[in-house]
């Protein structure tokens, strides 16, 4: 299992999600501030199995992407 924590642009965010869910994906989505100028980003939050990690990468062109392990899932 597999954590991507992804942030794009605000102008972005609407067809991201529109490609993720066309496709399969969940996101948890949050607003955050950064970079340089100061401009609104969205974070998004997916968790996916390791196997689907390539797929979903070639969703999110124009994203910056960190791809994390993760040791334990549960559904509660």
């Amino acid at each position: 299992m597999k954590l991507a924590i992804v942030i794009l642009q605000d102008t972005e965010v609407a067809e991201a999600l529109n490609k993720l869910t066309a496709n399969g994906f969940s996101a948890t989505k949050l607003a955050s501030t950064g970079g340089f100028l100061k401009k609104g980003n969205t974070t998004l939050l997916i968790g996916t199995d390791d196997q689907k990690v390539d797929q979903l990468m070639e969703l999110l062109t124009g994203a910056t992407a960190f791809v994390l392990d993760v040791e334990r899932f549960e559904r509660i």
